[in-house]
């Protein structure tokens, strides 16, 4: 998962379980969330996330995507322009976007590539800049960052009338954040040129967010921390405005074997990540800890080899047409 950190509400109603868990009380009071309980801060949210990406193969997962299916979909953009225009929304620390500009460079060699990043966190805007500046081969390539939210942007363009069109959109692991799921996918849609496409990677409904999420979210704490939300949402979506689209899915798994180990820091870490609270272990519930850690242990949820809990984390790559 990497979600870029817009801490808002959800507000797609078909998504939003908190009513209805809210609305339905369990027999064990102990299974709700306590006030000392909070979310994490978009600071904790980086170490958090970073700790979940030492411990899971998500960008090795992207990497196959890159190598098997990205080299023929960068092929078709651009349609003989002398410039490609893309757009990263919500990209992080720029690994992945990198890695995609690489594959666009190799696909049309010579043509000039303009990228625009949307990225709400200062550290991760910090951290892109410094590996663009630490990389020789970007010749070529322009950089323009917006520090904002998805909604912050698109409400800059609306305002200022910007008609700006890009042939590549990536929203990469950022939908669980953003407040209007819907409607911000029909504007950045609308930004795509002739022939363009958009790219959204989300957790595959093969997952086990996908299976926690459906049968167990009643013992996930209600934070600030992001919709409830697989590929199978995203395409009903994209369905109801008449998209085309395609799906394809890649296998991903990730470590969550100390998330059991008393004291450890790094389950800790991921135990706040996985529920988006800051040190759910030590402010949790006992009955409320136990019953989500027994939920990750469900074949739903995870696989055992060689000792280890892997939790399934497979990823549906949605390209759409313009």
């Amino acid at each position: 998962m990497e979600p870029a950190p817009e801490m808002k509400r959800n507000r797609f109603p078909s998504m939003n379980f908190e009513a209805e868990i809210l609305a339905a009380p369990h027999d064990n009071s102990e299974l709700y969330v306590v006030p000392s309980m909070r979310s994490l801060t978009a600071e904790e949210y980086v170490e958090a996330f970073k700790s979940f990406l030492d411990h899971s193969t998500e960008h090795q997962c992207m990497d196959e995507f890159n190598k098997e299916e990205m080299p023929r979909i960068m092929a078709g953009l651009g349609n003989g322009k002398s410039m490609i225009n893309v757009l990263g929304v919500g990209s992080g620390t720029g690994e992945q976007d990198l890695k995609m500009i690489r594959i666009l460079q190799a696909a049309h060699p010579g043509v000039l590539i303009n990228n625009e990043i949307v990225e709400p966190n200062p550290q991760h805007v910090a951290a892109y800049k410094e590996l663009v500046n630490q990389a020789p081969d970007l010749q070529g390539v322009s950089f323009i960052w917006h520090q904002l939210t998805s909604s912050e942007y698109e409400q800059q363009v609306k305002e200022k009338c910007i008609n700006k069109k890009f042939d590549f959109i990536h929203m990469i692991q950022m939908l669980y954040r953003v407040e209007d799921i819907p409607n911000t996918i029909k504007f950045f849609h609308s930004c795509l040129d002739h022939q363009g496409k958009l790219l959204i990677i989300i957790l595959s409904d093969s997952s086990g967010w996908a299976s926690l999420w459906k049968k167990y979210r009643h013992c996930l704490p209600s934070t600030d921390s992001g919709h409830y939300i697989t590929s199978d949402g995203i395409t009903a979506v994209l369905r109801r405005l008449g998209i085309q689209y395609r799906v394809h899915e890649f296998p991903s798994g990730w470590d969550i074997t100390e998330c059991f180990v008393e004291g450890h820091p790094a389950g800790g870490q991921m135990m706040d990540f996985l529920t988006g609270t800051k040190n759910f272990l030590g402010t949790a519930p006992p009955a409320l800890r136990r019953h989500l850690q027994e939920a990750l242990c469900q074949p739903e949820c995870s696989s055992k080899k060689d000792g280890r809990v892997i939790f399934c984390n497979n990823l549906s790559m949605i390209v759409v047409e313009s």
